[in-house]
């Protein structure tokens, strides 16, 4: 989220900051999605669960993704600093201290943590709680600057949501969360891959090694087809397994041979503004990819709950 400086529609704190200089480090786009992705997992999930005692949930689901995104602002403001897409955000560009930003981030670990552990079970704040470990210890401080694979290893953080969702509601894991986890943990790399292919300055200026910066533009496209072709198979599990419907099938097709199309024009692209113009459109899609996806399992479930289908 951009900052704006409107000093009569954001008010200032005391030490300066704004609120929503404390917004921006929850990383609320971010969040969105995640909040999305977890009440689909809630929604699909076996059983029913009061509506009072599913909002508790998805809010505390969102408030843990708003502490990892604190944590990892706070562990990575130094980075921050030398990369466009990132220098604005409030620890680098000075708005917000970082001790404050760990401290935000620690208090809402432990809040979103103890509140979904009283309201649903433990099962699932035990799997909130490995989540946000996952993100800010496993990926942010370990993974992201020292390995290639950061982004494969570290996309479970991200689609670790469902799942809490799904256990929120039935205390448990099952084959069909650990396909929704799936989804998103194949989705990832493309995703990510992608972006780092047309900002591989930015990650070179900070000493991040993703795939392009150390094994080369060939070897990422090739990697960002593989894992879009195994991506769009474990889309197809859903329908194959029982769970969704022909509503779904038809939908996770179209956007699955899409994807599939924009990730093999890219691999085809040799010409480095046309291939950095290819990365940027597969980036672009699979954000509405992962969405549609997802928002295909919402209506396909309605409409056979209602029987419509």
């Amino acid at each position: 989220m951009a900052y704006v400086d409107d000093s009569q529609n954001i008010p200032a704190l005391a030490d300066g900051a704004r609120v929503g200089d404390y917004v921006a480090l929850l990383k609320p786009r971010v969040m969105s999605l995640v909040v999305f992705t977890a009440f689909v997992g809630l929604l699909l999930a076996p059983g029913g669960i009061h509506p009072v005692v599913g909002l508790i949930a998805i809010l505390c689901i969102a408030i843990g993704a708003g502490a990892s995104g604190a944590l990892n602002m706070w562990y990575d403001s130094d980075i921050d600093r030398v990369m466009s897409r990132t220098a604005n955000r409030p620890i680098p560009a000075g708005r917000i201290e970082r001790d404050h930003a760990l401290v935000l981030g620690l208090v809402l670990s432990s809040f979103s943590v103890g509140l979904l552990g009283l309201a649903t079970n433990w099962v699932a704040a035990g799997l909130l709680a490995f989540t946000i470990f996952f993100y800010a210890v496993i990926y942010t401080v370990w993974l992201k600057r020292s390995t290639p694979q950061n982004i494969v290893i570290g996309g479970a953080a991200g689609a670790f949501p469902p799942m809490v969702g799904w256990a929120a509601v039935t205390g448990s894991v099952s084959l069909e969360s650990c396909v929704l986890f799936l989804i998103i943990f194949l989705w990832t790399p493309p995703h990510f891959w992608a972006l780092a292919l047309y900002k591989q300055a930015d990650y070179g200026a900070a000493k991040v090694p993703m795939l392009p910066n150390v094994a080369g533009e060939p070897a990422t496209k090739l990697q960002i087809v593989l894992y879009s072709v195994a991506l769009v198979v474990s889309t197809l599990a859903p329908a194959l397994l029982g769970f969704a419907g022909v509503i779904y099938a038809v939908v996770a097709s179209v956007l699955g041979a899409t994807f599939l199309w924009l990730a093999w024009k890219l691999f085809r692209t040799q010409e480095s503004k046309a291939m950095r113009l290819a990365a940027r459109r597969v980036f672009t899609f699979s954000l509405s990819y992962l969405f549609v996806v997802y928002l295909a399992l919402v209506v396909d479930h309605v409409v056979r709950m209602l029987g419509w289908l």
